[in-house]
């Protein structure tokens, strides 16, 4: 990966100068993952979060999105 994972949400932030790309996408959700684990927050959080209404992703997406946060998750078990 040419990314390395974000520590914190500044980190994630700092991604959005950054050109879009899969790896970016993967960075940002395993930064994302990485951060609520160590708040201590579960997956079940995480993904009611993700599930939860957003103008930006329909809810098809939002459920698409869902499925790889917990494949992120379970790879950091």
């Amino acid at each position: 990966m040419n990314y390395p994972i974000p520590d914190s949400p500044q980190d994630i932030l700092a991604l959005q100068q950054k050109p879009v790309d899969e790896e970016l996408v993967a960075a940002a959700i395993a930064g994302v993952v990485k951060i609520v684990r160590a708040q201590g927050q579960s997956l079940e959080e995480l993904t009611n979060q993700v599930l939860a209404d957003d103008p930006m992703l329909n809810k098809q997406q939002r459920r698409w999105l869902s499925q790889l946060v917990a494949q992120a998750w379970e790879s950091f078990s």
